[in-house]
């Protein structure tokens, strides 16, 4: 009995309280974030199919497949981790030989990251690739040998080959249960969620001046709880629209637009061997092509895929493992963007400055120890560095530094500003108007600790 009641004791202490993954359950504080409609982008079909990768999900989807019925132009960011898993290889060498044109799919399978896994798994993605290229093939038309037309992804443990037959033989099914309802999209995006909370989904509708009466669509799904520090997407994502852009315009509106959303986002410091975020535009809405920075609608499209990347980008801070505060870490009349974000960069992945925050502690010096210690930053001069707390109440700020100079700080406003959520710190580095970058980061608790001493159990 007292060795009965010791192992109940140990099972209670280990119990995970973080994730949805194989209990399908969501944290109700999460559920705000789950859209229940969309707006989605004409002539792409979805699909969330269940393979059982890890043998333990009987249940719930784990492999996605993005279908344009139309060939796309294709544009795509990977990570910089020299130790490039075996999808990102495979993708990077698809679009540079179609040069971004005539990609027709994207498939991603959670719960194996087919990193670090040699010749295999290289042969592993190119044959996830080349599946999906024979559904194509037998449905709409023939394919160009040899060159493939599918973008593939995969996410999970490193270091371990895929169930490959596994999953060729689900891809078929996968494809015949392509759809484009609103619950497509969702069961596509539940997917490739690994240690996920919820599944990261948006939509919207816009016009642009280019053809001012066409209505265009753009969607997005996103995965990413932890291995989340930018140096492309940190993570895994799927854009699509139906507007038409040609490839070498899509590339150049992709990475404005990730360089001020993906790539200013950090839950842990770590960078993953697999991050890809791609977008696919396959111009079904109709109107005129936008083929660069000159064409009439570029810059319009280039802030609203920026506006659309961050929203989503935030939702993977939303989700940081164990996080329980969403920080917005503003930097401001800094001398250059460049100084501004390597600023904001260094604060959001200080493990001092997450851990005040989790302990909701106003330990304003480990901002300012942060902030001096930035890499290559020239503009930061003491005397003229201010730090505050922006309330997300709309009150008004609380100074902690002033010109180098430290405030009384009233210690009971700082705890209530820290209750919150959402918190902003701001740090201008003068008074005289310069540049400004922004990053978003989270907490680091201790259950961040306990997720990853056990994530591959």
């Amino acid at each position: 009995m007292v060795l009965k009641a010791r192992c109940s004791l140990y099972m209670k202490t280990f119990i995970r309280h973080y994730s949805a993954p194989l209990e399908g359950t969501i944290p109700q504080a999460k559920l705000k974030y789950i859209p229940t409609s969309g707006s989605y982008p004409r002539g792409f079909f979805v699909s969330g199919t269940n393979v059982g990768v890890k043998p333990a999900n009987t249940r719930f989807p784990d492999l996605a497949l993005i279908v344009s019925k139309k060939p796309c132009s294709g544009a795509a960011v990977f990570t910089t981790n020299k130790f490039q898993a075996a999808p990102v290889i495979v993708s990077k060498q698809m679009l540079q030989k179609r040069g971004g044109s005539g990609v027709r799919a994207i498939v991603i399978n959670s719960g194996c990251a087919n990193a670090v896994t040699g010749k295999g798994g290289l042969e592993d993605a190119q044959n996830m690739g080349k599946k999906v290229d024979e559904c194509v093939e037998a449905d709409r038309g023939q394919v160009e040998e040899n060159i493939g037309s599918t973008i593939v992804m995969s996410t999970g443990v490193i270091g371990q080959r895929l169930p490959i037959e596994k999953i060729l033989h689900k891809i078929p099914a996968g494809y015949d249960n392509l759809g484009e309802s609103h619950d497509h999209w969702l069961a596509s995006a539940r997917a490739i969620c690994t240690t996920d909370t919820f599944p990261k989904l948006l939509s919207r509708s816009f016009t642009l001046p280019s053809s001012p009466e066409t209505k265009y669509h753009l969607a997005g799904m996103t995965k990413g709880a932890g291995m989340i520090h930018p140096d492309m997407a940190t993570l895994l994502g799927i854009l699509c629209t139906d507007a038409p852009i040609n490839p070498s315009a899509l590339q150049s509106l992709l990475s404005y637009a990730v360089e001020r959303s993906f790539n200013s986002i950090s839950v842990d410091g770590d960078m993953s061997t697999n991050d890809t975020l791609a977008i696919l535009a396959n111009g079904a809405a109709g109107g005129e092509d936008i083929t660069g920075p000159e064409s009439i609608g570029f810059v319009e499209m280039r802030d609203i895929l920026t506006t659309f990347a961050s929203d989503l980008a935030k939702l993977v801070v939303r989700d940081g493992e164990g996080a329980t505060k969403f920080v917005t870490i503003r930097v401001t009349n800094s001398a250059s963007f460049s100084d501004a974000k390597k600023v904001a960069s260094t604060i959001a992945r200080s493990p001092l400055v997450k851990t005040a925050l989790y302990g909701k502690d106003a330990n304003w010096g480990r901002i300012l120890c942060a902030t001096g210690y930035a890499e290559g930053v020239t503009s930061v001069v003491p005397e003229k560095t201010s730090v505050s707390f922006i309330p997300t109440d709309g009150s008004a700020e609380l100074k902690l530094l002033v010109k180098g100079e430290p405030e009384v700080v009233d210690e009971v406003r700082a705890a209530q500003i820290l209750e919150a959520e959402d918190l902003e710190i701001l740090v201008r580095l003068s008074d005289e108007e310069g540049e400004e970058a922004i990053y978003y980061t989270c907490d680091l608790s201790h259950e961040y600790v306990t997720i990853n001493g056990d994530y591959r159990t």
